[in-house]
């Protein structure tokens, strides 16, 4: 194919789905450990140029993460992208508590002085999980992490309170139409998300009410963007900021840094074709390790590749370039 008419087609693309889904878009929560490593700030450039275009409607960002750079990057984030007013929360009780190795939250939160400066001064996790869940339509939410489970599992245990009558398993079911979770590694592994809090990770897997979508380490390892990001002369971002520290400082992302978290929110938005095919079954966990077990009718499903891989990158790479409307 003329690259010309390739490149113009990958621009077209998230014109259809936005017409196809309507300008409402999916209303989405984005739950994060922002930190550990800089995908996450690819995913929330992500969500935010998917969220101009109408193809999702971000409802709230919390963070799984304890560190106190955590909250305060989302807010950098979705106040560069225009949504200073998202909700957020943290977790209030035991929970992961990771930096990141090469500073660049530290670097954020310097030159963009954040409204919000500590993550222990944001409100509990569980708290906006039920206050937003509680006021969106019935199974009408999807919730994407891109972290650990600990919010969720915790979710699942709140009972019921002065937001609402039910408890997490009821109010989730009610609620929720989708959980796409960038954990695990497909059939079997360990992964980073799963078993940094490996028991949070097996309750969720076994007590979720709703189906559960993965994204596993082995799709985004082989989804590499950063590049064309950092060459952009065009681009003043602090995406672009993030990305041009941290990936010198890595051997291994020379050729661009995998994108894990970016596939699960495009997912969560646009569906799994033509991005992707699906593996149904039920994920098992042990140990911190995952297992699988195929199911036709099973509760879970992992993505499996289908678009080529150069095609996804020039796609999630575009998305991460959005600027935000000024």
């Amino acid at each position: 194919m003329n690259k010309i008419l390739f490149f113009f087609l990958l621009l077209m693309i998230p014109d259809l789905y936005a017409q196809n889904r309507g300008r409402a878009g999916n209303a989405v929560i984005l739950d994060t450990d922002i930190g550990p490593d800089y995908d996450d700030v690819g995913a929330m450039a992500v969500m935010h140029a998917l969220a101009d275009r109408g193809e999702l409607r971000p409802i709230a960002v919390i963070a799984s993460n304890k560190n106190e750079l955590v909250v305060p990057v989302i807010s950098i984030l979705n106040t560069y992208f225009g949504r200073p007013e998202l909700p957020t929360g943290a977790p209030k009780g035991q929970g992961a508590d990771f930096g990141a190795q090469q500073k660049w939250p530290e670097m954020l939160v310097e030159k963009y002085k954040p409204a919000i400066t500590k993550t222990s001064d944001a409100p509990d996790a569980v708290g906006t999980y039920r206050k937003i869940l509680a006021k969106e339509a019935d199974q009408s939410v999807t919730i994407v992490t891109i972290g650990f489970l600990t919010n969720l599992a915790d979710l699942l245990d709140s009972k019921p309170d002065k937001i609402s009558p039910l408890d997490g398993p009821a109010l989730v079911r009610k609620k929720v139409k989708q959980l796409v979770s960038m954990a695990g590694k497909f059939p079997e592994g360990r992964e980073y998300n799963v078993y940094a809090d490996s028991v949070s990770s097996a309750k969720v897997f076994t007590e979720w009410p709703t189906e559960i979508l993965f994204s596993g380490f082995e799709i985004g390892e082989k989804v590499k963007t950063g590049l064309r990001l950092v060459a952009n002369d065009q681009l003043n971002s602090p995406v672009k900021e993030v990305y041009a520290m941290a990936m010198p400082m890595n051997k291994e992302d020379e050729a661009g840094r995998m994108s894990w978290d970016q596939t699960a929110v495009l997912v969560a938005a646009r569906g799994v074709q033509p991005y992707f095919g699906l593996k149904r079954g039920r994920i098992t966990i042990e140990g911190g390790n995952n297992k699988w077990q195929d199911d036709p009718m099973g509760p879970h499903a992992y993505l499996t590749p289908n678009m080529p891989v150069e095609q996804l990158v020039a796609v999630i790479e575009g998305l991460m370039m959005w600027q935000g409307k000024k």
